[in-house]
């Protein structure tokens, strides 16, 4: 009893509507701050009134400032699918798929500010790499779309037993403990992840495998390596209020598409922007057809 009401206290401080309102003013208004920042220090590079050194492409074009305030928009993004894992487990995924979506525009920003328009378009790695990103984000906010109006649908069977009302209960109860854990290892990742790049920035020569040049995969590949355990977790504690096939098979294919997403990290060019492609497109598949089963089932038992 006494546990539970510290979960309750301890839910309710990092993951309630209240801490996540709060949450979003602090990162807008850091944002703003740093497109502001990261702006004044571009100028001020340029027209040499200080001097870094670096040669780094986020400090050569204005629009490369964005990228900034971008990167705290994804930590809140990540705030956000923690906070909904307890609520629903499709929102939970989408909140996955629109994070990897944000990395990409987030990369298309400081891309543009590199690109070099000429007749060898095709030829050149960079802008080829811009081209694949570009495609890549329209079809991924299709592919959303469609997760979220396919999740958004509720087949009524009959009424659950009690057995199973508690079983639900209490696997909502693990995923509070869940959400709560990840909140505090996500932070603690979060402040490591940049201690360790800053430090490769400030002395390139003494870790040059954290640099600018990996700075897309800072945090966020840690991340989706921790999702993958907290997805495997809830995979093996649905079995205790649930064993339907088709309701296994959504949950593992979801951590299939999970580790689809980490595996892109691993790699670069169109490899890459396949992968989490293709991550997003077996999670919708995964869906369709779960949903397929679910109405063949409520139309089965209602008829009987």
């Amino acid at each position: 009893m006494a546990s539970n009401k510290k979960l309750g206290i301890l839910y309710q401080k990092l993951l309630s509507e209240e801490t996540k309102r709060i949450s979003e003013s602090i990162i807008l208004t850091i944002a703003i701050a740093s497109f502001v920042i990261h702006l004044c220090i571009i100028y001020m590079v340029d027209f040499g009134i200080i001097s870094l050194n670096t040669t780094s492409d986020l400090l050569k074009n204005p629009i490369a400032a964005i990228y900034t305030p971008f990167s705290f928009i994804l930590v809140y993004e990540v705030y956000l699918l923690i906070h909904y894992l307890p609520k629903s487990i499709t929102t939970y995924i989408s909140k996955q798929y629109e994070i990897i979506t944000l990395i990409i525009i987030r990369r298309l920003f400081k891309d543009l500010s590199t690109l070099t328009l000429s007749d060898d378009w095709f030829k050149i790695k960079y802008d080829l790499q811009f081209t694949y990103d570009l495609v890549a984000s329209i079809l991924l906010f299709f592919l959303i779309y469609l997760f979220l109006k396919q999740s958004k649908k509720i087949y009524r069977t009959s009424e659950m037993d009690e057995r199973h009302i508690k079983g639900i209960a209490n696997f909502i109860k693990l995923k509070k403990v869940l959400s709560v854990f990840l909140v505090l290892v996500i932070i603690f990742v979060a402040v490591y992840s940049f201690q360790h790049w800053l430090a490769g920035v400030i002395s390139p020569s003494a870790n040059t495998d954290v640099s600018f040049k990996n700075i897309n995969n800072i945090f966020f590949e840690q991340f989706f390596t921790i999702l993958i355990i907290a997805d495997v977790i809830l995979l093996l504690f649905s079995f205790f209020h649930t064993d339907e096939f088709h309701k296994v098979i959504r949950n593992s294919g979801f951590i299939i598409s999970t580790i689809l997403i980490r595996l892109s990290f691993s790699v670069s060019g169109l490899l890459n922007t396949v992968l989490i492609v293709a991550a997003i497109i077996f999670g919708l598949l995964i869906l369709v057809i779960h949903n397929k089963f679910e109405a063949y089932i409520a139309l089965n038992k209602n008829n009987t």
